[in-house]
């Protein structure tokens, strides 16, 4: 997915903030980051950035921080492109951050092309989608309509930062499908905007504002939050933000990651207590699943511990490995079964969700070999049956790479439409049925996912302002 920060003070520079800031979002990509500030004495912007494929955002950037001059600065976590962005346009210089997915680049790029507009970052012969982003934004009579053309034209989603030599500006997506918030520190007067709102606690800040959908704001250190463009009514943020990208103290819409998590996992453990007599404890796959599983093992009444912990000294994250196999062996590699506790015992483990199903079969194979009598599953999301065509949750390219959608399609080769909507609501017999084909595929005692009702009720908004796309799919661009 990604995420950015930005930061601007009065009379102090940015860039130690502006590093730590940026490093708080290192969760939440895997390819690139970078970081820019504008020296507002020289008029000269200064800008950063590195592959993180194989190195943490830290490493990379330390030995720049010298080189960063100036009071206002923003920075990228991306799984995309090489950002940020610099631009010299009739609406003045800029640097520019997204987090996005352009599903219409193609559409977009020959567009401007045809306008005479030419374009400089290419990777793989693919226009650079920030970029792509920052011209439109140049199409604009000003710097609030420029913006507002990209949330018009862009398919898929698209929210940004906007470093200039008056301020900074924030524009979140249309619909909202991913957070920006506002962080204000009173010791300096000094503010600050993050995909995160974990990135603020450590730095001094206190969250202050949070964008809606649509919204565009203009942060400066002597006029405050200035409101460019007012929220739409629309909303459709992504549910896996909570129950899988955010960090733990992070909050959303008012809503703490954990507390969801732990919710999600309570309300499950207590429909699934009769059934789960017979378990010894619960566990989490750590991470994500570890707020999940402390709520299940309080829903379910069950001693909670650790059947697999995660090594975390040296192993980065799963998915960080730029091929498949190697990112399975990572996967494998950064959790030990603790024997001793799942020898002769009937565990239930909490997890986030089950995307391709194959490192949760090795999962699962481990903790037989450690010599768990059984091994019961427990979902904190509906099973996936639409690819993201978001915000990148995963990177499949076709709905038959989801272990939900593959075992739809040997049940009943090329489904309607009506019978996709059956498999992805719990209750119906397509769905009872789905469920027991995965968990014979995996090799489990038993299977629950959370349905999407007791998912959008642990977030605790209401359904029609999140996405459950990737359940059911009823979003759209």
């Amino acid at each position: 997915m990604g995420g950015f920060f930005g930061v601007i003070k009065k009379g102090k520079p940015c860039a130690d903030e502006l590093f730590y800031g940026v490093d708080y979002n290192s969760h939440l990509g895997t390819r690139r980051a970078g970081m820019a500030t504008f020296d507002k004495e020289k008029g000269h912007f200064a800008r950063q950035i590195h592959n993180i494929e194989n190195s943490y955002f830290r490493t990379k950037f330390e030995a720049d921080l010298p080189d960063f001059k100036g009071e206002s600065g923003i920075g990228v976590i991306s799984d995309t492109d090489a950002q940020p962005i610099i631009v010299n346009t009739r609406l003045g210089k800029f640097a520019i951050v997204t987090v996005a997915r352009v599903n219409n680049i193609p559409e977009i790029e020959n567009s401007l092309l045809e306008k005479g507009i030419h374009f400089c970052e290419h990777s793989r012969d693919t226009v650079n989608p920030t970029e792509l982003v920052a011209a439109l934004i140049a199409e604009g009579r000003d710097l609030t309509d420029g913006l507002r053309h990209v949330q018009e034209t862009v398919k898929g989603s698209c929210s940004m930062l906007v470093l200039t030599e008056n301020g900074l500006v924030a524009a979140r997506d249309r619909l909202g499908r991913t957070p920006i918030a506002i962080g204000f520190n009173k010791s300096d007067n000094s503010y600050a905007a993050s995909s995160e709102t974990s990135a603020f606690a450590n730095l001094g800040y206190e969250e202050v504002y949070d964008l809606g959908p649509a919204e565009i704001v203009r942060i400066t250190p002597d006029g405050g939050i200035e409101q460019l463009q007012a929220p739409g009514k629309e909303m459709q943020v992504c549910a896996f933000l909570w129950t899988y990208y955010g960090y733990p103290p992070c909050r959303y819409e008012k809503r703490n990651v954990d507390e969801m998590r732990y919710e999600c996992g309570r309300i499950m453990g207590e429909k699934c207590k009769a059934a789960d007599a017979d378990l010894d404890f619960i566990s989490p796959v750590p991470d994500s699943g570890t707020g999940m599983a402390l709520g299940y093992a309080a829903g379910a009444g069950k001693p909670y511990l650790r059947g697999l912990v995660k090594y975390t000294p040296t192993w980065p994250r799963s998915f960080t490995p730029g091929t498949q196999a190697r990112r399975e062996l990572v996967a494998k590699m950064k959790l030990i079964a603790n024997a001793d506790l799942l020898r002769g015992k009937n565990v239930a483990f909490c997890d986030d969700s089950i995307v391709r199903g194959t490192q949760l079969r090795d999962n699962v194979q481990d903790v037989r070999d450690a010599g768990a009598r059984a091994v019961h599953i427990r979902i904190s999301c509906p099973p996936l049956i639409y690819p993201c065509d978001f915000i990148n949750f995963t990177s499949s390219r076709s709905p038959m790479e989801l272990i939900a959608r593959r075992i739809i399609e040997e049940l009943e080769p090329n489904p309607s439409e009506e019978a996709l909507k059956e498999y992805a609501t719990a209750g119906t017999k397509r769905y009872a049925a789905m469920v027991e084909e995965i968990r014979k595929d995996l090799g489990l005692d038993s299977l629950q996912f959370s349905s999407i009702e007791d998912l959008v009720a642990a977030i605790g908004l209401p359904r029609e302002r999140v996405c459950t796309h990737c359940f059911d799919g009823s979003s759209h661009c």
